[in-house]
């Protein structure tokens, strides 16, 4: 897991995707000067928000990395909050999909706000749904 931007929820879904590792954002990644990222084989995904500043970064970053000819398994859009989804955002993560395995929503979950620990709480069907729906595109399988 690697966050297109900082904020994005990377380590929550690393976390909830166990053993996943979390990478850190890409933004001090990628670009000249930076070293090639080491996904060290392992399938790859870019986590990040809904938002059309984040779909930006999301959009970067993809870039970059299928510039570098890095396979990305799957691009994880986590919901900012409860509304829907911003227009420009939407249209900026559909022109990503034939750079990336497949895209996938992860619903906002408020009672992630109210714990430490990611894996305490029960999940909402949708939440894991979007969870078995990474591992697929990563590995191939639920």
């Amino acid at each position: 897991m690697a966050g297109a931007h900082g904020g994005a929820g990377t380590s929550t879904i690393a976390r909830l995707m166990y053993p996943a590792w979390d990478m850190g954002s890409l933004e001090h990644l990628l670009g000249p000067g930076h070293p090639p990222l080491r996904d060290r084989r392992r399938p790859l995904a870019v986590v990040t928000r809904n938002t059309v500043a984040a779909a930006r970064h999301a959009t970067n970053a993809v870039t970059a990395l299928h510039q570098a000819a890095t396979p990305i398994a799957a691009l994880v859009i986590v919901a900012d909050g409860a509304g829907s989804e911003p227009r420009d955002a939407t249209a900026r993560f559909s022109l990503l999909q034939g750079r990336v395995g497949g895209i996938v929503r992860m619903p906002f979950i408020s009672d992630l706000r109210l714990v430490d620990d990611a894996t305490t709480i029960d999940l909402p069907k949708r939440a894991r749904d979007a969870l078995g729906a990474i591992r697929a595109l990563a590995y191939g399988h639920p």
